[in-house]
């Protein structure tokens, strides 16, 4: 039997409001349902028309979601898209308004991921992405460094990017893009990872494989086409529920991720949205897409050098 609800906001119905989310901390339900009801005009747009997976949590226990749950709102438009991995279709939900937003909220689901394409051109990415991942208890100066470095060349090749906190430990560099094929969306941003890696050889790589960085910010550059990237404003499953916040390029200095919370509106409330510091969308040179499609896609490179490191060890060869 359905519980009775707590309090109805346009249209839906918000249960067990005062629940905690997670195990060990006190952060409830009501104030993930608050957060995404206040964020809801500046996050949409960067939700809409995009196929939404979801981190659902309860204490413990959290999960991906990416089919629109059994029982869902009929209201609540979907896509689907035949997956690979999973060999089946994935009906993914499309959070186009408060609604929906407000119904993910109540089912727990507290982060929000979306592709670089849109449902309507799977095949065109919209925007360029390196994520920055500090090393192992490194604070986030490296990051900052690296993401200043990310940001001269991306300026150099004709961009103004901008730069949000994961909400977990690193730093999201993004600009938008004019359309271009995949391929050369995938070889442009290896090659904007790589030469902010000559920029701060000391301090970063672009080495996939973890054992290989050597203690440095790596600079994620799969973070294209079709895989995600969590958005703007989203919480992260992480104590007291740190958020994705748009950051001035002035302010990195002075920012601590996990002080930018679903507590703290005043952080990402005020201020330029995530949109208008994206600005307009501009084309790839070509010279960039050129540098990329000579470095080794990095999924594929780590897979044939395990293998190698692996026959290496069978021979004894260390």
């Amino acid at each position: 039997m359905a519980s009775e609800p707590d309090e109805t906001r346009d249209g839906v119905g918000l249960t067990h409001l005062d629940q905690a989310l997670l195990a060990d901390d006190p952060t409830t339900k009501r104030q993930l349902v608050d957060h995404l009801d206040a964020v809801a005009e500046r996050m949409l747009p960067l939700l809409t028309n995009r196929p939404l997976s979801v981190v659902r949590a309860r204490g413990d226990q959290r999960f991906m979601q990416k089919n629109l749950p059994k029982g869902a709102p009929d209201w609540i438009r979907s896509v689907t898209f035949w997956s690979e991995s999973s060999q089946r279709d994935v009906h993914y939900a499309l959070a186009e308004d408060r609604a929906t937003l407000l119904w993910f909220g109540n089912q727990r689901a507290i982060e929000y991921h979306v592709p670089l394409t849109t449902a309507d051109e799977p095949g065109t990415p919209t925007h360029l992405v390196i994520d920055l991942d500090p090393p192992e208890g490194a604070d986030l100066a490296p990051v900052v460094t690296a993401a200043r470095a990310v940001r001269r060349v991306l300026q150099e090749a004709g961009f103004e990017p901008a730069v949000k906190t994961s909400g977990a430990k690193g730093l999201h560099v993004v600009t938008p893009i004019r359309p271009a094929a995949m391929e050369d969306v995938h070889a442009a941003t290896r090659a904007v990872a790589a030469r902010a890696e000559r920029l701060e050889p000391d301090t970063t790589t672009s080495a996939f494989i973890r054992a290989d960085r050597g203690g440095k910010v790596f600079l994620d550059a799969t973070r294209a086409g079709g895989a995600t990237v969590v958005a703007a404003y989203s919480p992260r499953v992480r104590p007291g529920l740190p958020v994705s916040c748009p950051v001035d390029w002035d302010d990195l200095d002075d920012v601590v991720p996990r002080e930018i919370t679903v507590s703290t509106p005043e952080r990402f409330l005020e201020g330029l949205t995530w949109t208008e510091r994206l600005g307009e969308a501009r084309a790839i040179p070509q010279d960039l897409v050129d540098e990329g499609h000579t470095i080794p896609v990095a999924r594929v490179a780590a897979m044939h050098e395990g293998k190698r490191r692996k026959r290496a060890a069978e021979r004894g060869e260390g």
